[in-house]
């Protein structure tokens, strides 16, 4: 491993970065682009707070520009490390409760204080290192991931059940778009190398043959794609103007504490497949960029990002460690991001398309979790620590919503989001219940590999 200078930053890697060409880094920076899938969580909150295909497009087209900026943030001076910034699956669930009970200005109000509490943690305060080392063990990331694939899954599902038309023909053209993304990445995951790009482009491949399939039963309208234009400047507070409620602004914060633990996930990820060490400076720089950039999401309507670590797979295949592809990313994303026309294409996949894709990518997330979990001794204390919180998030997810509307606000957002309830109880639970040298883990946080995507 190199050595970190003064400033924190690798000095053997800062060779590659001089070594790799424009050309080269704008390449290997698409490949982390196109393995992103970066517009599946913003179509799913347009599709829960039933938003027009304009808006859709729009809330898509923001969340692009918001990531290629985050990502320029993390990258280009905050963590210093080849970090792609994309939008949460975290939040979904309470920022469309929040959007469709308080309007989508209170939805974007409660993003902002949250977002400059975390950078805060990360620069000037520095406490954020402490934090991680402290409150997120393996045990409690990996089953917040697991929470996360769990709790999403009803609302793929349910989503397929309760589209307009024949469910026989939603549930052909899901279980097909499913089909076509299982086998892709299992193709591309078992043959010879030349084909390892048919997983890169599982996710795309799967949208392309669902969207065709749907378009012979009439459910495809590309009609919002001929009006829109090509090329279009952002516009600050385009899906609404801020409000702050109280309520909305709590359950936030305490919604990016789950984004948190996932994006350290990330950043442990990319630290091994780099090379480079994840020290205190690093981790705080993180934080610090993690909350400004998802400031900045805030400020475009967008939702919370986090660290990709799908990314991390793209360094381990191309061999190309350094952040320059990453900042290539990062200015392709924002160049994406002023281009309605290509955001109305995506806007205009079916909801049944979308929500197969989504109902197999709940599963991976669910079972890289697992992967994080099975470091940690199955002890009785750690199987509680574990399955309790996946219990609980059942349990938010299930409930009645005659039950939930009848909640006070700031509960009722809670209990909205299968994941902040399982999240809470996980880190609630690890800090409770005493650990004895049996519960654990055999390996360090540096010999550990998360994966969050």
């Amino acid at each position: 491993m190199g050595q970190s200078n003064e400033a924190g930053v690798v000095t053997s890697h800062e060779s590659h970065e001089e070594q790799t060409s424009v050309g080269k880094s704008f390449f290997v920076g698409l490949q982390h682009v196109l393995a992103m899938d970066l517009f599946i969580p913003p179509i799913i909150l347009a599709g829960l707070l039933s938003l027009s295909v304009g808006d859709t497009a729009l809330l898509i087209q923001m969340t692009f520009l918001a990531c290629g900026i985050a990502t320029l943030i993390q990258a280009g001076f905050a963590m210093k490390l080849p970090v792609m910034q994309g939008p949460s699956f975290v939040p979904l669930s309470a920022l469309a409760a929040i959007g469709s009970t308080s309007g989508m200005g209170a939805m974007i109000g409660s993003l902002m204080p949250g977002a400059i509490l975390i950078a805060l943690l990360g620069k000037p305060l520095k406490l954020f290192s402490k934090v991680v080392l402290k409150f997120i063990p393996p045990i409690v990331a990996g089953t917040v991931i697991v929470v996360v694939g769990i709790s999403l899954m009803p609302s793929a599902i349910n989503s397929i059940y309760s589209a307009e038309g024949s469910f026989n023909v939603n549930f052909f053209i899901a279980f097909l778009t499913a089909a076509v993304l299982i086998g892709s990445m299992y193709i591309g995951e078992k043959t010879a190398s030349q084909f390892k790009f048919i997983k890169l482009m599982s996710v795309i491949l799967s949208l392309g043959i669902g969207t065709i399939t749907a378009s012979f039963f009439g459910l495809v309208d590309f009609s919002s794609v001929a009006s829109s234009s090509w090329f279009a400047l952002p516009s600050i507070f385009a899906l609404g103007t801020p409000t702050f409620e109280l309520d909305a602004i709590l359950i936030m914060m305490l919604i990016y504490v789950i984004v948190v633990i996932e994006t350290t996930g990330t950043w442990f990820t990319v630290s091994e497949v780099s090379d480079q060490e994840l020290d205190d400076k690093r981790l705080n720089g993180g934080a610090f960029g993690e909350g400004l950039g998802c400031f900045v999401g805030s400020l475009f309507g967008g939702t919370p990002v986090t660290g990709y670590s799908s990314n991390a797979g793209i360094i381990a295949i191309t061999g190309v460690r350094n952040r320059r592809p990453i900042l290539a990313g990062g200015m392709i994303l924002v160049a994406l991001g002023m281009m309605p026309k290509f955001m109305n294409v995506i806007a205009s996949i079916p909801g049944v398309v979308i929500n197969g894709v989504f109902a197999i990518l709940c599963v991976v997330i669910m079972m890289n979790g697992f992967k994080v979990i099975k470091h940690s001794p199955f002890t009785e204390r750690n199987m509680i620590v574990i399955g309790v919180p996946v219990m609980m998030a059942m349990f938010a997810v299930l409930i009645p919503a005659e039950v939930s509307n009848s909640l006070p606000n700031i509960v009722m957002y809670i209990v909205s989001s299968g994941t902040a309830v399982g999240a809470i109880s996980a880190l609630v639970l690890n800090i409770v219940l005493p650990e004895k040298s049996d519960d654990q883990t055999v390996t360090t946080e540096r010999e550990m590999t998360y994966a969050t995507r």
